[in-house]
């Protein structure tokens, strides 16, 4: 695949395609095109830079595709069930368990959604991306939903033993923000949101 503008560098039994992009300036982006590994590097990156940049970017990809293999609805659910036994139940022993926890296309302006009498959570699959920690966050804001439906203080003290709580808010009020901005459109996405 490479051309005479690009470079292989073979990192780990794996060929990394390393092409210079003229638009990056700063930052390198790694990625698979058509079964291949391409790194794309700003042209200020020196050529014996390459090898470097490629063994760490190539570590990056690989992070990012087993964080996605890991969530498939099952794990989601195995990880729902930790942190429910982790943050939950010592707030409140009986606190149901749910039936099934999976992702969702359809979750177009919510986060997350629980289903309370079915005991049923869907978590929008726009959070496979996200960090742990906030899609853990939405997993718990969803569980407690198991035990209260509102937002009221009862359940919010559900949640205060979630220690990036707040974090996890806040990373997600920006992201709807940086979207609605993006789109001139109202925010949307709030996982505190009645109804959610």
């Amino acid at each position: 695949m490479a051309s005479r503008n690009e470079t292989v560098h073979h990192v780990d039994g794996e060929a990394v395609v390393v092409r210079r992009n003229p638009r990056r300036t700063r930052n390198a982006a790694i990625f698979r095109d058509n079964g291949h590994i391409v790194l794309e590097l700003p042209s200020g990156v020196s050529r014996a830079d390459e090898p470097g940049w490629a063994a760490r970017m190539l570590e990056r990809l690989r992070r990012h595709e087993k964080r996605r293999q890991d969530r498939s609805d099952g794990a989601l659910l195995t990880r729902a069930l930790a942190l429910r036994e982790t943050y939950l139940l010592p707030v409140v022993p009986a606190i149901p368990m749910p039936v099934s926890v999976t992702w969702s296309k359809t979750q177009g302006k919510r986060w997350g959604s629980c289903a309370s009498a079915a005991r049923t959570i869907r978590l929008s699959s726009r959070l496979k991306d996200f960090p742990d920690w906030v899609v853990d966050y939405v997993l718990l804001h969803e569980l407690a939903h198991l035990v209260e439906s509102g937002h009221g203080p009862a359940f919010w003290a559900l949640l205060q033993a979630y220690p990036r709580m707040s974090e996890a808010k806040g990373f997600l009020n920006g992201y709807s923000a940086g979207l609605a901005a993006r789109s001139n459109e109202p925010m949307a996405g709030e996982v505190d949101e009645d109804g959610d």
